[in-house]
């Protein structure tokens, strides 16, 4: 049995379980971005709180990266080239841990 659900059911879902992983802006970006990704390949994500916490991370800027990844990576571009980035404004990101 599936439920669809909706963007507020997404946020509350991860504030009731893991409240301080995503922020909120960072939470609606994964979630538009898994919408997105659910109308482009025809394939439903499921909504399990802790696999998207162990598969995504999100960063404030690109230093906090680089201290939990690797100074390596001196643009978002140069993260691009390795995993999926979903950008939530000028500066924060979320990424697909790899």
């Amino acid at each position: 049995m599936k439920q669809t659900i909706n963007e507020y059911d997404f946020t509350e879902a991860f504030r009731k379980i893991r409240p301080n992983n995503f922020s909120y802006v960072g939470l609606k970006a994964l979630f538009d971005y898994l919408e997105e990704y659910e109308e482009s390949t025809g394939e439903e994500v499921e909504l399990d709180v802790i696999a998207l916490c162990c598969e995504y991370s999100e960063y404030t800027d690109l230093e906090e990266f680089q201290k939990a990844y690797s100074s390596d990576y001196e643009s978002i571009e140069d993260i691009e080239r390795e995993t999926t980035v979903i950008r939530i404004d000028d500066d924060s990101f979320i990424i697909q841990d790899f």
